[in-house]
This record gives structure tokens, sequence and C-alpha cells, in this order.
């Protein structure tokens, strides 16, 4: 059955009701079945302007057939909008899929939308004022947030079905009934990939992630909206660590969702990093917010801004505040998280790891020092024992044998001055024999010969003493010879054992005096850097657990920046 809809202002509703008008909530307007009387709905009947007639009368269409009004000056604006409005519904009885972009919403139980459409250039082409109705809204937008993850709000794309409406007093709008969720995500998609392929063909996509994480954090930019709920959970844990001097934070300030604020993402961190020096860089920057729609990251899916944090030589980390949606910003970055919360907690655990490495390398090079300080100490003990053992033992071999060579000599040189004396006597016997019998022969002879035997008996036991003296001082000079080469050699010896000795000795100093220059380079001054403090005893012996410390009566605790005395528990 056709209906006849009513121009109903609100404050004239009762009277079109009492008068038996029914209102159509699908279109919200006031309306009559077809057949009943129409002339008490005359003053709220659109009326459609037909063209004037000869006479300059305007036909308007009514129950009983055509109305003739002579009226030069025209009609009233309602009468005239009403037709237009009869037009519109006439023409629209059923809603079209439409493409729009979302300009503004406002939720007050019915969903009120500023709608438009752009160019290529981005500029608007067409405008319009659309309308969800609060029974409607109920039953699609939380299908549509379920299936899209995003909330109806400015920036998103839509594909939905409305019907245009007119009314006399609020003029042109769209009644929407449908939303299809899958143009949305492709829409969304179709963003993100098109970004994504531009930066992988300029070859700085993965710039960012392929960077080496930072060994220790001592300083992090953070850009993060101000007073939001994600930077104020991170700054809790972040606190912490300033208050302790573990790391220091830069933070800065802007908006993440919106017109412009990408832009404005860029230009904080931007700013932010001027203020290093490129020689001490920070050690990240952090890119934080918290919860939002689908469409609200959107805003993050940028090339200027992406773009900038691939170009960065820092690491990026992200903690936007979502699990189940990826950003750009994401994907490129050095370390994505879920949320600021598991970001502040990520680099606390780095920090605590590296802490926990340095205590374990300590321990390590404390207890390497130890051992190779004690193998160093038994190699030299064992080197010192055995070249004194050598020392001794070639000493003793050097005795023996200049003893044995001396001996040698010296029964040598007897068994010469023996064989010499008995060469002499036995010279000397002949000569005497020779002598007597030549002398006997002489007195015999010639008495001249005796003068002549004398001198020559003479002469041969002086050659006889020469040849014993001279066979005598080779006999001692060739013992002093080898008695001096046999020293020489036993102190060539002694020297070279003493300079290997010494070797050994100055190798081992040189290698303990390098592994205690590496301990003392790692030194407690880091360690007391991170918040540890060193305990010792007033003659500056380390404290090592709590009996020695009670068994003091002052110890002294040394902090990063200086030192205090200190009275253990239960001394008075």
């Amino acid at each position: 059955m056709s209906r006849h809809y009513l121009n109903v202002p609100f404050a004239q509703k009762d009277a079109a009701k009492s008068l038996g008008a029914r209102f159509d909530g699908a279109v919200k307007r006031w309306y009559v079945e077809d057949g009943r009387d129409l002339t008490a709905f005359a003053q709220w009947l659109p009326a459609p302007i037909t063209a004037p007639s000869s006479s300059g009368e305007l036909v308007l269409p009514s129950t009983d057939g055509a109305i003739a009004l002579t009226s030069p000056k025209g009609i009233s604006l309602s009468r005239l909008l009403g037709g237009v409005a009869e037009a519109v519904s006439q023409a629209f009885a059923k809603g079209v899929w439409t493409l729009v972009e979302v300009v503004e919403a406002r939720a007050r139980g019915h969903v009120y939308l500023e709608l438009s459409e752009r160019d290529g250039s981005g500029q608007p082409i067409a405008k319009a004022r659309g309308v969800i109705w609060s029974s409607t809204a109920s039953r699609i937008l939380p299908e549509f947030e379920k299936a899209t993850g995003a909330v109806i709000g400015a920036g998103i794309k839509l594909l939905l079905r409305a019907r245009p409406v007119f009314n006399a007093q609020y003029g042109f709008s769209l009644e929407i009934d449908a939303i299809d969720p899958d143009y949305t995500l492709g829409d969304l998609e179709a963003r993100k990939k098109e970004i994504r392929d531009r930066l992988q063909k300029e070859g700085v996509f993965d710039h960012n992630r392929r960077l080496a994480p930072p060994w220790d954090y001592r300083t992090i930019v953070v850009i993060a909206p101000e007073d939001g709920a994600g930077l104020g959970d991170f700054r809790k844990e972040a606190e912490r660590l300033e208050r302790f001097g573990i790391c220091g934070f830069v933070y800065a300030h802007s908006r993440f969702q919106g017109e412009g604020a990408a832009r404005e993402i860029v230009s904080a961190m931007a700013t932010a990093l001027e203020q290093f020096d490129k020689a001490n860089p920070p050690d990240a920057i952090a890119l934080i917010r918290g919860g939002g729609a689908v469409n609200d990251l959107a805003w993050l899916n940028d090339y200027d801004l992406v773009r900038f944090l691939c170009d960065q030589d820092i690491p990026v980390f992200t903690g936007i505040g979502h699990e189940r949606d990826n950003t750009l910003p994401d994907e490129v970055a050095h370390t994505r998280f879920d949320t600021p919360s598991k970001v502040i907690a990520g680099i606390e655990q780095h920090i605590l790891r590296r802490v926990r490495e340095a205590e374990t390398a300590a321990q390590e090079v404390f207890a390497t020092a130890a051992r190779f300080a004690q193998y160093t100490k038994a190699d030299v003990e064992r080197r010192d024992a055995q070249v004194r053992a050598d020392a001794k033992t070639h000493l003793s071999r050097a005795r023996q044998f200049s003893a044995e060579a001396l001996h040698q000599v010296q029964a040598g040189a007897t068994r010469q001055i023996n064989d010499a004396g008995v060469r002499s006597t036995t010279l000397l016997h002949q000569t005497q024999t020779e002598a007597a019998r030549h002398l006997s022969s002489a007195r015999q002879q010639v008495p001249a010969l005796m003068n002549d035997i004398r001198v020559r008996s003479q002469q041969q036991v002086g050659d006889a003493r020469s040849n014993a003296s001279l066979d005598f001082q080779a006999i001692l000079a060739h013992g002093g010879t080898t008695v001096r080469t046999t020293r020489q050699s036993v102190d060539d010896q002694m020297q070279r054992l003493a300079e290997r000795a010494q070797g050994s000795v100055q190798r081992a100093r040189t290698g303990t005096e390098a592994l205690m220059r590496e301990v003392t380079g790692q030194g407690p001054d880091k360690t007391l850097g991170r918040g540890f403090a060193i305990v010792r005893a007033p003659d500056g012996h380390p404290v090592t657990n709590t009996a020695q410390a009670q068994e003091l009566n002052i110890i002294d605790i040394q902090f990063r920046d200086g030192r205090i005395n200190a009275r253990p528990d239960g001394k008075t």
C-alpha cells in the first residue's frame, strides 16, 4: 500500500498524530495511508511544482484533482521545499551503494557524519551530511567494528548504502542503513601496500631493521602524545631507571592521529635528535602511544613518516598500543612491541641482561685471574726450582769435571816430572859414568882433557835441567789452560741458565701484569655506576659476607660518587 509522506514540524507532531498520521522510523517522517482523506493534512502535504499555466496559475496536486491557485508572486518556501522532498523520496525509494570519505563523525545516540569525495589531488569535489539512526547504528556498527577493528571516524573511507533524503527544515542528507567492511579493509591495506612497495623499490624498507641492536642503553628519545595513558605507563618505569642513573630519556610530544599528525611526528623527532652531537647520538628512538582503533592507526601509515624512520641510523622501537594489527612504522622499525609498557620492559630486560653478563664476566675475570695467578705462581716456583736444580747439577758436574781435569793435569804433570827426573837421573848416571871413564882415560892419557870433560859435563847437566824445567812449565801451562777453559764453559752455562730463568720470570711477570691491567680496566667504577657498592674493612680489605661485617665495628661503603662509614647492625 502506498503512503503519502507529510512535512510535519516537530512542534506539530502531536497534532498530526491526533489526526491519524503515523511515523515511519526508517525514514523519520510522518505519513498517512493511501485512500484516506487528505484534507485534514493539507498543511503538511508536499506539493511538487508544475509549470505555471498561461494565466500565471500554479497547479498543485490534491486528493480530488488539480487545484488551481492564482498566485502571481509564487508559493511559500515550505511548499517549494516540500515538493523537492517528495521528488527526492520518489526518486530514491531505496538506498544506493556509495563510496565516501568521512570528514567528521559525531555520536549522540544517532551518528551524524560529514561525508566528502576527493579528486586525485586531494581536493573535495562533493560533500554531504549523513546520518545513521540509533536503531540502525546499534545493528550495523558493531558488525563493522568487529570485522575491521576500526571505528567510524575522520579519514576513513567507506562503502555504504545510503538513501538521499530532503527535509524542508534540515535540508539534504543521506540516511545510511548498511556498511561494507570489506571495502574499508581493502582500502587501508591498499594504502599500506602502495607505501610498502615504494620503500622496497627505493631499497630502504629493511634499513632500520638490519641495524645492530644497542649493546647498552644510556639515552633514549621518546616520541609520544602529551599526557597519553601509554606515556604515563612508560614513564613510571623510565623514571625509576633515571633515578638510579642507569638510563636517561628525552621526551618529544606530538599528535598521533588526525590530519597532519605524521608531519608533526617527523618534526618532533627531528627536533629532538638535533639536541645530540652526531658523534654521540642516542641509543634508540621509541615511538609510543596508547591503544586505538585501526583507523586511528591509519594516520601513521604515511610515506614521509615511514621514510624518515627507515633513514635513521639509530634503532627505532615502536609501541603503538595494539596487538592484532601492524602499522607501517611497526614493519620498518628495528623492534616492534605491542604497548608502551612492553617497550620499557624490553629496555629494562636488556639492561638487566647486560648487568648479569657484566657480573658473570667480572666473576669469570676474577676467577681466571686467580687461576692464572695461581698457575703462574706455581709455574714460576716450578721453574725456579728447576733452574736451581739444573744450576746445582751443572755446577756439581762442572766442579767434578774441573776436579777430574785438575787431577788428570796434576797426574800428568807428576808423571812428566817423574819421567824427567828418571831421564835426568839416567843421563846424570850415564854422564857420571862417562865422565869417570873419560876422567880415568884423561888421567891416564891427557890431564888437559879433565878440564874439557868438566866443562862438557856441566853443560850437559845444565841442558838437562833446562829441558826438565821447560817440560815442567809446559805441563803447568797446559793444566792452567784446561782449568781456565773448563771454568769459562761453566760460567757461560751458568749465564745462559740465569738468562733463561730471568726470561721465564719476566714473561710470567708480564703476563700477570697484563692480566691485572685487564682486570683493573674492567674495574669497579663501571659496576659502581650501575648502582652497586663496595664494602671494605678499616684496613681496606673487601668484606664479602655478613659474618665478616658483624665482626667489625666500622665498615667503609664506597658508592659511585664517594664513601661513607657505617656501623653494622647490633654494634653499639
